[in-house]
């Protein structure tokens, strides 16, 4: 199982429950061993990365001695460790936005209507959790999936929204745009 979600890079999502609003999907299953008397013994570490299709997305990390033990550990970690992200009209981001975390680097481009997920492994699994529908990530450092995981979510943590970049200026969302904006607008409207 473990070679299914690192390999075949599909990420197992697990049927909603009635009273479940969170996706949740494996990004990977790591299996350890330690070496004791008797022989060895296995753990298994697993990646999740849990969402509301909304804007709401976290990931966690759980260890245990049986892989749905884990499962069920990093998706009660990802919950507690939920960032809301502003989106622009419900289907990108704002703006474009690098994240890094160890040798982890991503960058994500916001992308016009139609474009889809652009992205691979554990990027498409944080994408798809948060709901966005278009955008496009490369990763540029790390191919492990927790530093991917990481840098992305370090990157969504620094997207700010128009309004809320004119609400901390004390301006309106207008007034950010500058007259070149204006004059395009007035444009519009004459013809």
């Amino acid at each position: 199982m473990a070679r299914e979600a690192r390999e075949g890079g599909r990420n197992r999502e697990r049927e909603r429950e009635p009273g479940d609003e969170f996706v949740d999907k494996l990004v990977t299953i790591n299996r350890v061993a330690k070496v004791v008397k008797g022989g060895r013994r296995f753990a298994f570490a697993a990646l999740v990365v849990v969402g509301d299709q909304k804007g709401r997305v976290g990931y966690g990390a759980g260890k245990a001695r049986e892989v749905p033990e884990a499962i069920r550990k990093a998706t009660e970690r990802a919950k507690k460790t939920m960032i809301r992200v502003p989106m622009k009209e419900g289907r990108t981001l704002h703006h474009d936005i690098r994240g890094t975390f160890g040798a982890g680097d991503v960058v994500i481009r916001s992308a016009p209507a139609g474009t889809g997920i652009i992205a691979g492994g554990p990027l498409r699994a944080v994408f798809e959790t948060l709901g966005i529908g278009d955008v496009v990530a490369k990763s540029l450092g790390s191919r492990n999936p927790h530093n991917m995981v990481k840098a992305a979510f370090a990157a969504l943590g620094s997207v700010t929204s128009p309004r809320l970049v004119a609400s901390r200026r004390g301006k309106k969302v207008a007034d950010l745009y500058g007259s070149a904006a204006k004059e395009a607008v007035v444009e519009v409207n004459d013809v």
